[in-house]
């Protein structure tokens, strides 16, 4: 039979209480009715004739302790008892207490040398990657029946043929921005007409290529990352290596040789795309007829300016198909790591192709390229 908890008296010393009865959960009401009258002041409590005591009856047994001025720490209680109240005392009379966080100068070069250690681990990561890759390229080329044709074309239509629509109108869209804000600045000197040089360089060395990476870096490697990732988490890929089959050229080289493929020409529709968008503003606002534009384009613009810009689409078709691919490897196994990969694929393609393009375009200055 269960005994409802109570507090007595001791009769020798009218400062001790003894506790008595089974502190359990189902005597919640009780125990709260007990703390609720508990005197004001104790000088001991006598806890050894408690029948049964749980985590809920040593957290009543806390509060009422506390309430008459002492702690769970002086009740004497069964030894069976002792582990639970100590556990219990840890826990409601000493919380832990959250410490301060530091934002200071010693927080700030912490945080700084983790930075610096982890980006310095993906470039490893990276450069490894990319010789892991070399070496499983060279592999097919020795040996072409073992190149991935249907693969490749499917890879090649989800980053090519399904972006053009997307990097047309952006590119038409920038080219016209460009076109429009050069005026405005040339109008002012009398030189509306070099409009047609401004967008035509622009576009050809820089902008189109520019576009179509970030497009892509945003648009493809994380769909890269994320595909990769899920096969990494549902462990596809650990049954690919149990199949004897080499992951890098199941599911990278068709992914590489796709974007190597695709982005050169994608970069030449944003080219085309960029101009007539900069040839629309020029019909519109400056009164330049498009048989004019395109004359002038074709006797001031060198097709240098077209290779540079076209040269460039290999180095970051790889660059965006690498790092998508490899942050697919590294993913850990679960649904948040899918993400945070695929985000950190995202920002490095961006910011590593925006830094390549920077020493390209210095690099070809200093060449007269």
């Amino acid at each position: 039979m269960s005994e409802a908890p109570r507090i007595d008296t001791s009769e020798r010393h009218p400062g001790i209480l003894i506790a008595r009865g089974d502190w359990t959960l189902a005597h919640a009401r009780e125990m709260l009715a007990l703390i609720d009258s508990a005197p004001a002041s104790a000088e001991d409590i006598d806890g050894r004739d408690i029948g049964r005591l749980d985590s809920a009856g040593a957290m009543m047994l806390s509060r009422y302790a506390v309430k008459v001025g002492l702690g769970l720490a002086t009740v004497d209680v069964k030894p069976m008892h002792q582990p639970l109240t100590e556990t219990v005392r840890s826990i409601c009379e000493n919380p832990p207490r959250e410490s301060r966080k530091d934002y200071g100068f010693r927080r700030m070069l912490e945080r700084m040398g983790y930075a610096v250690e982890d980006y310095t681990s993906e470039v490893l990561a990276l450069v490894g990657f990319l010789g892991l890759t070399l070496k499983t390229t060279l592999g097919v080329l020795l040996r072409p029946a073992r190149f991935r044709l249907t693969p490749t074309v499917h890879h090649m239509e989800q980053v090519g043929l399904d972006a053009v629509p997307l990097v047309m109108l952006l590119s038409f869209m920038v080219g016209a921005v460009i076109a429009f804000l050069g005026a405005t600045v040339l109008r002012d000197f009398g030189a509306e007409i070099f409009v047609v040089e401004l967008v035509g360089i622009a576009f050809l060395r820089e902008f189109a290529v520019l576009l179509t990476a970030i497009l892509l870096a945003g648009r493809t490697a994380s769909a890269f990352t994320a595909q990769i990732g899920a096969m990494q988490s549902g462990e596809e890929i650990d049954a690919i290596r149990t199949l004897g089959l080499d992951p890098v050229e199941l599911l990278v080289l068709p992914r590489l040789f796709a974007l190597l493929v695709m982005l050169p020409l994608l970069t030449f529709l944003a080219m085309v795309a960029g101009i007539a968008g900069g040839m629309a503003v020029s019909v519109a606002n400056l009164g330049m007829s498009p048989d004019m534009f395109l004359q002038r384009l074709q006797d001031t613009i060198e097709i240098r300016h077209f290779w540079v810009g076209v040269a460039k689409a290999p180095i970051f078709a790889a660059v965006i198909a690498l790092i998508g691919c490899l942050e697919g490897f590294q993913v850990k196994g679960t649904a948040e790591s899918v993400g945070e990969r695929t985000t950190s694929s995202v920002v490095q393609t961006i910011s590593l192709v925006i830094l390549i393009d920077a020493f390209a375009a210095m690099w070809f200055m200093e060449m007269n390229w």
